[in-house]
């Protein structure tokens, strides 16, 4: 290859080889420059309240106009997806669908409500119902119970659970659109929409030109890039002993995402047992197993979704699950006490 170079450079005239050695003196400085440049971003740290949530970005960028203006931006899409995704807002996109539940239409949705569906059903079919979206009358029977720490009338619990059914969730790819077969059924997103959020988040920040930049959802995490100078993320995931004792690992990751799951908080306790927040829609029951367990996939729709499948079907399953998606990267961390 050096032989190649110098007969090419020999054979021009001596002004095209000056320009020529002046263009790649140029390259190198513009190189060089750039290097440095990158070594300068600087880290800005947002967070704004959605979803239920608080959601927290830290980001690397050349200034502060940059950061705020890629922040916000991203902060809109949130506030734009909870409009479209929310079983609270009752005037949501996902709330105007549940209303026609029963209906025989066909409903036409936007993208990004297809996008959650069609993710949906392919986490419900792959567990077998353990992730199950059209567990909204469920949601609302136990938010109740919480609040008022007493456990739902026998008769309300199994009419609400004799709505939640997947298979009834319609999906008719040609006209995007959706139908609700039985009357009453409504949709809760709250096991896959923050995972979905924190992906679009990061999108519009990587489009604004920042890619080393965390988004967290209330426990959903994604990872860009590293930041200048580090091998990569260092954040804190549990490493449960036992439940009084809430010790912490700490793992370094980029260009992932991670969601956490588990009973630590929100919980009730009625005749001596304890239930989860998190339903099981085979059983209309919170769980009563005790687990802490996180789930590093690529995607957030994906962590956020198999940390609720892993947190009803367990350790036991572990196996099995993954066998079924067929992803090697999926990673799994499942805690569980007697």
């Amino acid at each position: 290859m050096a032989n190649i170079t110098f007969r090419f450079l020999e054979s021009i005239s001596p002004s095209k080889e000056f320009m020529i050695r002046k263009l790649g003196l140029l390259c190198c400085l513009l190189l060089v420059g750039k290097i440095l440049f990158a070594q300068e971003l600087r880290r800005f740290s947002f967070s704004s309240p959605h979803m239920g949530t608080n959601f927290r970005i830290v980001l690397y960028a050349e200034d502060s106009l940059q950061a705020d203006t890629a922040a916000r931006a991203a902060f809109s899409r949130i506030e734009e997806l909870n409009e479209i995704l929310s079983d609270y807002l009752p005037d949501s996109e996902l709330n105007l669908l549940s209303a026609r539940a029963g209906s025989g239409d066909f409903v036409p949705v936007s993208d990004e409500l297809w996008t959650v569906l069609l993710a949906s059903r392919f986490f419900s079919k792959k567990s077998k119902g353990a992730f199950d979206i059209s567990i909204g009358p469920l949601s609302r029977l136990w938010r109740r119970a919480m609040r008022k720490a007493a456990f739902p009338e026998a008769d309300k619990l199994k009419k609400a659970h004799a709505l939640v059914d997947w298979r009834s969730i319609k999906l008719n790819k040609k006209s995007q659109s959706v139908k609700l077969k039985k009357e009453g059924m409504k949709l809760d997103l709250g096991g896959i929409a923050k995972g979905y959020a924190v992906d679009e988040a990061y999108q519009v920040l990587k489009d604004a030109g920042i890619e080393a930049a965390l988004v967290d959802g209330g426990g959903d995490l994604l990872l860009g890039n590293s930041p200048p100078g580090k091998e990569g993320w260092t954040i804190e995931v549990p490493a449960y002993t036992y439940p009084e004792k809430e010790d912490k690992d700490l793992l370094v990751l980029k260009n992932c995402s991670v969601a956490t799951s588990g009973d630590t908080y929100r919980y009730i306790e009625l005749n001596g047992i304890r239930y989860s927040h998190i339903i099981d829609p085979r059983t209309a029951l919170g769980i009563s197993k005790r687990r802490m367990l996180t789930v590093i996939a690529k995607e957030g729709m994906t962590a956020d979704a198999l940390a609720s499948v892993y947190s009803i079907l367990g350790k036991e399953d572990e196996k099995k699950i993954r066998k079924r998606y067929r992803d090697s990267s999926i990673q799994v961390r499942v805690i569980e006490w007697p």
